[in-house]
């Protein structure tokens, strides 16, 4: 029989390493609070149509990456593959925003079909928000600013914000004809699937990593050179703004991102830590996109940051917090005392405690290595001569020092003098 496993591309998340999950998933949803933004939770999947007019169907997500599949019904429905486009379909079918600007994050899954490697899976997982109702350049900032601020909780400095302006529908045109002129000479050398993009969008040339199309990008026109006045004046707010708020960034011409409702700001935020999958977090403006989806004219700006990537930063620069010992591990020597240990666990969960309790017969020194794995600070010791005295024994794991507490009266009386106790410690 074969041995079954997670699919190519995807991958559990056991403990201890869950623990590291919740916190990091705890403080964006902390950080992301305190500027204003609320949750909103999308289906893992939505109809294939809304990626292809949301995204782009010239985009690799849309042209290789998606996961679709027909329904007995003959509905075709794609795995959820990034989180704009569904966001700003909830926004329209509840009439969101009609009540004014509005301030969405998320955390989930997203899935594309792409070759797994370094920080690159099947199924991942994003962290992100969309900004909806504020034209100016004072929302670009504000949510750079939310990822910067989750970069700083982990005291992370091998990171770069990356920034660019793409233009809009006034002169972008310019640049595409520029573009065109440039590649065109050359359009027998470049890569196959940039050959495939000439034409239908060669912008998204720029974002190639193909060796062969790397002499032409490096040479090819710079946007900023055909920025409109308005395009201009917008990016030069953003960098302001950044400027204000002490946020370090360099200006990238190349980053144009993958998705083609991007409009005027762009931005990555880069480490390399992860080698060549540097790219950790990625956002920008999208003004027409909720227009296209059938909405009204509405400007929106947001991020997606990698969840699995993130925790691979913060692992290869060694800042993630030391994991601060909780919880109590109760440990019964015998039958007698589990019997009357088990009540007093059970009081002291209900009181709020985080209780581990192994119920095997085991030495004690062995019960105290399951309390270090689960990083327990307290330890219940309950054995036939604790019985006997008609008390338990409290140690402190981490100051390696222990109480005893009077096992008379009720078992809620028992565990309040425990909690007590050890909020005095």
């Amino acid at each position: 029989m074969n041995r079954l496993a997670a699919p190519r591309g995807t991958h559990d998340v056991l403990p201890p390493r869950s623990a590291d999950w919740n916190r990091l998933e705890a403080h964006a949803r902390e950080i992301a609070g305190r500027f204003g933004y609320g949750e909103i939770r999308t289906p893992t999947f939505e109809s294939t149509d809304l990626f292809v007019r949301g995204v782009g169907e010239t985009t690799d997500i849309v042209e290789k990456e998606m996961y679709t599949f027909t329904t007995k019904g003959e509905e075709s429905l794609t795995l959820r593959p990034e989180w704009t486009a569904p966001v700003v379909r909830a926004s329209l079918q509840h009439s969101l925003l009609a009540a004014g600007p509005q301030r969405f994050y998320y955390i989930g899954s997203i899935y594309r079909y792409e070759r797994p490697q370094a920080g690159r899976f099947r199924e991942a997982h994003q962290f992100g928000l969309e900004c909806f109702g504020f034209a100016g350049p004072e929302a670009d900032a504000e949510v750079i600013s939310v990822a910067v601020a989750l970069i700083n909780r982990y005291a992370l400095s091998d990171v770069t914000v990356r920034l660019n302006s793409v233009g809009d529908e006034v002169c972008r045109p310019r640049y595409r004809a520029a573009l065109l002129a440039h590649f065109r000479p050359h359009a027998a050398e470049l890569s196959e699937d940039s050959q495939r993009r000439l034409e239908r969008n060669p912008l998204r040339i720029l974002d190639s990593k193909s060796a062969a199309d790397a002499p032409f990008i490096a040479t090819a026109p710079a946007l900023a050179d055909v920025l409109c006045d308005d395009c201009r004046a917008h990016f030069a707010g953003v960098r302001g703004y950044l400027d204000a708020l002490g946020i370090a960034y360099v200006v990238d011409p190349l980053i144009v991102r993958g998705l083609d409702y991007y409009t005027r700001t762009v931005f990555e935020i880069t480490s390399t830590a992860l080698g060549a999958q540097s790219t950790v977090c990625g956002g920008g403006r999208y003004d027409g996109l909720v227009a296209s989806l059938g909405g009204p004219a509405t400007p929106a700006v947001g991020f997606g940051l990698g969840l699995e990537r993130f925790l691979m930063m913060v692992d290869a620069a060694g800042a993630a917090p030391a994991a601060m010992r909780t919880g109590v591990q109760a440990i019964a020597l015998g039958a007698a005392a589990r019997e009357r240990l088990i009540p007093l666990a059970n009081a002291l969960r209900l009181a709020g405690a985080t209780v581990f309790f192994d119920y095997r017969q085991r030495k004690l020194l062995d019960h105290f290595k399951v309390a270090d794995r689960n990083g327990a600070r307290w330890a219940l010791i309950l054995g036939d001569d604790e019985l006997a005295a008609d008390e338990i024994v409290v140690r402190d794991l981490g100051r390696r020092s222990e109480r005893r507490v009077p096992l008379a009266g009720a078992v809620g009386s028992i565990a309040q003098a425990i909690v007590e106790g050890a909020a005095d410690a």
